[in-house]
């Protein structure tokens, strides 16, 4: 049996009962139909950069997607609507829309993993959601064995979730994006980018300068993937931001009163956004703080956990990160989510 952690960007995870590979969306839904018929479980892996694995690894049979490709769908003066196969690299399409003048992704550069997880997780970054170009996902609906396709409207998108992260029912087959036709990109809301770029916030800049600032900011968080650098063995962020109602802020901001206000931004409706990297760092777990086993927090960014030294263990992993978010609990009466889909484990 072959071990998953060489088909995920943390390097951790068990072996697998049976592996497949997919080339197209056809041979994806065929190895699913197979699966099932064979009543085993399915893991869809593409990237396996938002992946954590347990050590036991996976039961059933891993369909590795490989399905790569882009098309034109429709094409005017203002917009580009193109369809993405699932397992196409999310950076290269990145770079694609980039090189042909096509604004609504530079903010995403960098990235690692395919354009399939992206609707899961509702990637975003820079103040870039993938939520904001997506028309369509095309699907394979596992209860009712047929193919389909579910409009933006109906995905769920959320802070980093949808309707298919906590669901094994459809398996994403290819993304259909909407993009401006323009040199320039969208209004630059992140303060950080902003700042990078030398720009006020709301300012649009050429396409290529947004995509290379946002990838030297990434890469100096350890948040582009680097062989020759261990804090790139990584799942990116962890945790997500907390979110919390207007009352269980101005707790979090009594408990904080020593440290300042922690970073915050308002959502919509009376939400606010807390910084959960602020949160992990005030409560004593700084860059660099050791796990077990090699295990750390990246040296580079108090968000991401690492497989520095690339022979841990996902329970390791996972013993790290509970005692982050039970330290920041403690403190802070703030509870952090991972980020990641956790496969076989658990924090």
């Amino acid at each position: 049996m072959c071990d998953l952690a060489r088909f995920t960007t943390l390097r951790l995870g068990g072996p697998a009962g049976r592996i497949t590979t997919a080339t197209n969306a056809e041979e994806i839904v065929r190895s699913v139909r197979e699966a099932q018929g064979r009543d085993e479980q399915v893991l869809i892996l593409a990237g396996g950069s938002n992946v954590v694995i347990g050590d036991a690894g996976f039961p059933g049979t891993v369909v590795l997607v490989r399905s790569r490709g882009l098309r034109v769908l429709a094409d005017d003066e203002d917009s580009v609507t193109v369809r993405v196969e699932a397992g196409e690299p999310w950076d290269e399409l990145v770079a694609a829309t980039v090189a042909n003048g096509w604004s609504g992704l530079e903010c995403l550069s960098g990235i690692p993993g395919s354009t399939g997880a992206t609707p899961i997780q509702n990637v975003g970054a820079y103040g870039q959601e993938v939520a904001e170009t997506i028309t369509a996902v095309q699907v394979y609906d596992r209860v009712e064995g047929v193919t389909g396709r579910i409009a933006a409207a109906d995905c769920g998108f959320a802070y980093r979730s949808s309707v298919f992260k906590y669901s094994d029912r459809w398996v994403v087959l290819a993304v259909d994006f909407r993009l401006a036709r323009s040199p320039l990109s969208g209004p630059v809301r992140y303060a950080e980018l902003a700042r990078a770029l030398g720009v006020e916030v709301g300012d649009r800049v050429p396409l290529a300068d947004a995509r290379a600032t946002v990838l030297r900011l990434r890469a100096g968080k350890g948040m582009v993937l680097d062989p020759d650098d261990p804090d790139t063995r990584s799942v990116g962020s962890f945790f997500t931001n907390p979110v919390l109602d207007r009352s269980a802020y101005e707790l979090l901001r009594e408990r904080a009163a020593d440290l300042g206000d922690p970073p915050a931004w308002p959502g919509a409706g009376d939400v606010v956004k807390v910084s959960a990297a602020w949160l992990i760092d005030k409560a004593g777990f700084g860059k660099g703080h050791p796990g077990p086993e090699g295990v750390a927090i990246s040296s580079k960014h108090t968000l991401a956990l690492t497989n520095r030294g690339g022979n841990a263990s996902t329970a390791a992993l996972v013993e790290l990160a509970r005692e982050i978010r039970d330290g920041v609990h403690h403190r802070f009466g703030v509870t952090l989510h991972p980020e990641p889909v956790l496969i076989n484990c658990t924090i």
